[in-house]
């Protein structure tokens, strides 16, 4: 019995129904399509980073095909709208205009890749992340859209992307056939409706853009730059309006798609300080300075390494005429600040106890299009409450040249600097 036994076994082993005792037993591997239907859940969640990763293991599966690149390189584009520091905004550009360069060597003459990639330049050379370079990074945007047309001259996206570029380097009326083709190309797609409310903000006609960014929500419901766009349009309608309770209603509605925006994050786990910072500024335009001082506290809670958080409250103490308190988070935006400085700001002033401060000291932002607003708001602070005890006019002096150095030529950023100037020329600064 034990010899039949044992040849049995054998024979078994030989036929495959019983497996050697020290074999690998195979585990079942993903398939690409379900990391690609997991990047696109992710997408229409909002759930950008996580929607990037998804995408990158389905393109480690298959290298070879170039749409995946395309579609990657597109959430790595948008996801910039939740970034708010030029050198990481520029990194994760970069990643994007890698990226497409890697389809394009597969797929030279994809339509969809010249597409994203007018798309990614745009906002690179319009986000102000490109410094001096923003006009060359439109040139070469512009480009790649009229090669994504050449190679199919019905690519929705490539209409609608390029319909952007021309809106941002002023030209309207282009902009609006290009965009108006794009929508009779292909009116279900969200960035075709995203960008048409762009045009129409643009040219001022802020209540159509406000119906363009619904239908692109209506599409893609969990992105919160939709929301950023629809609230910040509302704005725009109450702060052209004279009547108060239009103004108040505007404004309330301002408030509610901002707030969506956070409660999107919030329910996804993304600490973005961009929606909570719009809610601030929108209660700087109501005068409601407490209220926008609280909720730019919790935006600097969200990122409290993010220079520009602590930048957009300084900014919001200013306005508030909290001029002493502004000083310390301008300086850490400008020039850095340590550790316990920017724990006091993210105490809302109240020293920290100093065996509970978090190692989190502020590296400063370079002095950008986009970040010059700290520097000429911290100038200003200074020169004003300059004594000749404190020394406040050295400072603001120094920020002052820095200023005039790269935006001699911006009259409004300049008129700025000579009021601040003028003021400590009074105490022999010049």
């Amino acid at each position: 019995m034990l010899i039949l036994a044992g040849l049995f076994v054998i024979q078994a082993v030989r036929d495959g129904r019983i497996a050697p005792i020290l074999q690998i037993i195979p585990t079942p591997t993903r398939s690409l399509n379900s990391y690609v239907q997991e990047g696109e859940t992710h997408f229409q969640a909002g759930n950008l980073e996580k929607a990037i990763e998804a995408y990158r293991y389905a393109i480690a599966i298959d290298p070879e095909d170039a749409d995946l690149r395309a579609e990657l390189a597109r959430i790595q584009v948008y996801s910039t709208s939740q970034i708010t520091v030029d050198a990481r905004k520029r990194e994760r550009l970069e990643e994007a205009l890698a990226t497409i360069e890697e389809g394009l060597a597969i797929s030279p003459q994809n339509s969809n890749l010249y597409a994203v990639k007018a798309f990614a330049l745009d906002w690179y050379g319009s986000s102000g992340a490109a410094g001096e370079a923003s006009q060359e990074y439109l040139v070469k945007g512009e480009q790649a859209a009229t090669e994504a047309l050449q190679y199919d001259n019905t690519n929705a996206l490539a209409l609608a992307y390029y319909a952007e570029l021309l809106i941002d380097q002023l030209k309207y009326s282009q902009a609006q056939q290009y965009i108006t083709q794009a929508l009779e190309r292909d009116d279900t797609l969200m960035d075709v409706h995203r960008v048409n409310g762009n045009v129409q903000e643009a040219s001022a006609n802020y209540t159509q853009a406000i119906e363009e960014y619904k239908k692109a929500i209506q599409i893609t419901p969990n992105l919160n730059f939709l929301y950023l766009s629809l609230g910040a349009n509302y704005r725009q309608l109450a702060n052209m309006t004279g009547i108060t309770t239009e103004q108040n209603y505007y404004f309330g509605l301002a408030l509610e798609a901002f707030a969506k925006a956070v409660a999107i994050n919030d329910q996804l786990g993304v600490r973005d300080p961009i929606p909570l910072i719009s809610i601030a500024n929108t209660y700087v335009q109501q005068g409601e300075f407490f209220a926008a001082a609280r909720n730019m506290l919790r935006a600097v809670a969200f990122a409290p390494d993010d220079p520009t958080a602590y930048g957009q409250l300084g900014v919001v103490y200013y306005k508030s005429r909290n001029y002493e308190g502004s000083i310390l988070p301008l300086r850490c935006a400008v020039r850095g600040c340590s550790a316990a400085e920017s724990c006091l700001v993210r105490n809302g002033g109240l020293e920290c106890a100093a065996e509970s401060i978090p190692d989190i000291p502020i590296h400063g932002l370079e002095l950008t299009n986009n970040s010059v607003v700290y520097y000429y708001h911290l100038g200003s602070v200074l020169a004003g409450l300059h004594q000749p005890n404190n020394h406040y006019c050295d400072e603001a002096m120094t920020v002052f040249d820095e200023i005039r150095a790269k935006f001699a030529n911006d009259e409004t950023i300049m008129g700025i600097v000579r009021e601040g100037e003028t003021i400590c020329g009074f105490y022999g600064y010049h």
